[in-house]
């Protein structure tokens, strides 16, 4: 069971909620201690997680979960209400970067993804749930490049693929429908055709009978 999954499973299924994506992430600047802090827990891997609650009405949030060295186990930290995030900033817009910022109403965080393609497949996922869940206040998404907003996001390219496939068959079922249309107008015709041939000849033949 790949970390992703196993977060899941022990931090989201027990509350019943339903995680749909994660980023591993490190921050970007390191966070200041205060000089009397002492007793560290060591070395950690960081996941910023999306969830979202089985129970209606669905509530989404943004859940940092941590995993500490030596540890094969994960702990739920903070965790904001989808509500609460104002700002999602892809920082360069131009290229596939991993570096991304989140903006809360308390909090503000800078962070690096483990890739720029796992960072842009969470930004993917953000948005869509952004616009599913959120009716008020959506937070606002800046240097993002257009993949993450729409035209080419993974949801958005499949259900792009099923309309134009819908389309097209729509389009042909028509054209052969009129086809076939013209086909009966011009059978009717030829028919029609016959039948007057048949009555001229029948009429020639019983006058030349007389």
């Amino acid at each position: 069971m790949n970390a992703k999954s196993a977060i899941s499973k022990e931090i989201f299924a027990p509350h019943d909620e339903r995680m749909l994506g994660a980023v591993q992430v490190k921050r970007r600047t390191k966070k200041k201690i205060p000089f009397l802090a002492t007793g560290g827990q060591g070395e950690y891997l960081t996941y910023i997680c999306l969830s979202v609650t089985n129970k209606k009405p669905a509530q989404a949030s943004i859940t940092k979960v941590k995993q500490f060295e030596g540890s094969t186990s994960f702990v739920r930290r903070t965790q904001w209400m989808l509500e609460q995030l104002r700002q999602v900033n892809g920082i360069d817009p131009n290229r596939d970067s991993p570096e991304f910022d989140l903006l809360f109403e308390n909090a503000f965080d800078q962070w690096v993804a483990n890739t720029a393609s796992e960072k842009c497949t969470f930004f993917q996922i953000l948005h869509h749930t952004c616009q599913r869940y959120l009716t008020d206040k959506k937070p606002e998404f800046i240097n993002c490049q257009s993949k993450i907003m729409g035209g080419n996001s993974i949801l958005h390219s499949a259900a792009d693929s099923v309309t134009s496939a819908v389309q097209k068959a729509s389009q042909a079922l028509n054209e052969r429908g009129e086809r076939l249309g013209r086909a009966e107008e011009k059978t009717e015709e030829l028919k029609n055709s016959a039948q007057q041939f048949a009555e001229t000849a029948h009429k020639v033949r019983f006058r030349q009978d007389k």
